[in-house]
C-alpha cells in the first residue's frame, strides 16, 4: 500500500485536531481583547500610576488621595453642557480576574462613552467608582463617605480639566444613589440629574431584604453608609436644575417606596423633582427597559442647551 494515501489521511486528521482545539480556546477567550492593557479593580492610589493626562484624575479628598478614572467621547473640551455616567454596584465581577470582568479596558470603555454621545447627541463621560474600572479604591466601601468624596473632588477636577460649563448627572442603582449623594454635598452647575432605580433610606432598604446585621448596617454590612435621604439640606437652591428620580413600582432590589420617599424629602425641601415610573426587566424589574436613563439625560441636556421661550408653543 502506498505511503502517499496515509500520510494526506494523518494530514487532515491534523488539521482537525487543530479546528477543534483554536475552537475551544475560542470559547474560553477572556472578556476583553488580550492586546489592550485591562483594567485594574479595589487598588490603592498610587500617584506614580496616575498620569497627568485625559483620563486620569489625581485628587485630594478627605479621607486621602484618589486615582479616579474616566472615559469620554470627543468634542468635550469647553462643552456647555456633558453628561456625566456613574455605574451601578459591581461587586458581583469584582473579584473576578481583570480579563473576565466585561468592557474592561481603557478602549472598550471610550467606545461606550462614544456610542453614548452618538446616541444622545451630547458630549459623554464616563466616571468609575472608586475601585471599579481602575479607579483606586474599595468597591467593598461603596455607599460610604470615602466614595462620594473622592466622585465629588474628581468632578470638580474634571470639570476644570475640560473647562466644562455644566453637567447632567446619569446614575443607575449605586450610580444613582452616587450621583444623588453629590447633589446633597452641594454640587453646583447640574443642569439636570437622571437618577434611576437609585437606593435611599439605606437602612431600612436592608432590613427589608433581610441584609442588614442587627439592624444598623445597609446591604453592604457597613454602619458607615452615607444616606442622602439623611442630607437633603445640603442641595443647593436651583431654580433651573430639574432632578428626574425614575423607577419601577415592583423594584426588588431598590424599594420604589424608598426612592418615593427620597422624591418628597427634595420636593419638600423646595426643590425641582420628577418622580415617575417606567417598565423594568423582570424578575428584578430593577433594571428600567428602552434606555430610558439614556434618553432622560439626552433630553434634559438639550433643554439646557435650548431652553423653551416663555410662551412659546
Amino acid at each position: 500500500m502506498s505511503l502517499v494515501p496515509v500520510l494526506r489521511w494523518h494530514r487532515h486528521l491534523a488539521f482537525v485536531l487543530l479546528a477543534l482545539m483554536q475552537a475551544a480556546c475560542a470559547q474560553r477567550a477572556p472578556a476583553v481583547p488580550v492586546d489592550d492593557a485591562v483594567l485594574h479593580w479595589n487598588q490603592p492610589a498610587v500617584r506614580a500610576s496616575c498620569p497627568d493626562r485625559r483620563g486620569y484624575l489625581w485628587v485630594q479628598a478627605v479621607e486621602g488621595p484618589a486615582c479616579i478614572r474616566y472615559f469620554a467621547s470627543d468634542e468635550i473640551d469647553g462643552a456647555r453642557v456633558a453628561i456625566v455616567q456613574f455605574s451601578g454596584d459591581r461587586d458581583g465581577v469584582m473579584d473576578q480576574p481583570p480579563t473576565r470582568i466585561p468592557g474592561n479596558t481603557e478602549a472598550l470603555r471610550t467606545l461606550d462613552a462614544q456610542r453614548s454621545r452618538d446616541r444622545a447627541g451630547v458630549p459623554w463621560i464616563f466616571m468609575a467608582r472608586p475601585g471599579t474600572y481602575g479607579s483606586s479604591g474599595d468597591h467593598r466601601r461603596r455607599r460610604e463617605p470615602v466614595e462620594f468624596h473622592a466622585l465629588d473632588a474628581a468632578l470638580d477636577a474634571l470639570m476644570q480639566r475640560h473647562q466644562l460649563q455644566r453637567i447632567v448627572i446619569l446614575g443607575h442603582s449605586g450610580g444613582a444613589t452616587a450621583g444623588a449623594a453629590l447633589l446633597t454635598m452641594g454640587r453646583t452647575r447640574v443642569a439636570c440629574a437622571v437618577l434611576t432605580s437609585g437606593a435611599y433610606g439605606l437602612l431600612e432598604r436592608a432590613r427589608m431584604l433581610g441584609m442588614s446585621k442587627d439592624g444598623r448596617t445597609d446591604t453592604t454590612g457597613s454602619t458607615q453608609f452615607y444616606d442622602p435621604l439623611d442630607h437633603v439640606n445640603g442641595i443647593v437652591r436651583d431654580p433651573a436644575r430639574r432632578i428626574v428620580l425614575i423607577g419601577n413600582r415592583d423594584d426588588r432590589n431598590t424599594p420604589f417606596a424608598l426612592q418615593q420617599r427620597f422624591g418628597d424629602a427634595v420636593a419638600k425641601a423646595g426643590h425641582r423633582i420628577e418622580v415617575k415610573t417606567h417598565a423594568a426587566e423582570p424578575p428584578t424589574y430593577h433594571d428600567l427597559t428602552e434606555r430610558i436613563g439614556l434618553h432622560t439625560a439626552s433630553a434634559c441636556a438639550r433643554e439646557a442647551l435650548f431652553p423653551p421661550t416663555p410662551g412659546a408653543e
